[in-house]
């Protein structure tokens, strides 16, 4: 399965995302929806806050142009939210942009697919 399957199928597929992007850890859009275009020093950020969780709380994060509010952050997670919506990106780094939904329903389905690309060597 490609990486752009991973995100047509296992997360806009379930009508619950608006937009969604698979990151390499060290960098790198592997996939991502259309029109949802992650700047290299935003992915940098990114993956930087996850060995360096305080600076990303107090920095927030920005995604595709987006600035989000750090809500959490460890070094398998990150939780951001902008108002009604939010991203959730993780460690390999899954990056779903969700809208009216709860936070229970977007978190169950990108920790499903994290742990399967962890499970998988990624």
């Amino acid at each position: 399965m490609s990486w752009q399957t991973y995100v047509d199928t296992n997360l806009l597929g379930t009508g619950l995302f608006d937009n969604a992007a698979i990151l390499g850890q060290a960098g790198g859009v592997w996939a991502t929806s259309a029109n949802f275009n992650v700047a290299p020093d935003e992915q940098s950020k990114l993956v930087n806050g996850f060995e360096d969780n305080p600076t990303i709380q107090a920095s927030g994060i920005i995604l595709a142009g987006t600035k989000y509010l750090t809500i959490h952050a460890d070094d398998r997670s990150i939780y951001g939210k902008k108002g009604g919506a939010g991203c959730k990106p993780f460690s390999p780094l899954t990056q779903p942009s969700f809208r009216s939904l709860t936070l229970g329903e977007a978190t169950k389905c990108t920790e499903s697919l994290a742990d399967y690309l962890i499970a998988s060597g990624f």
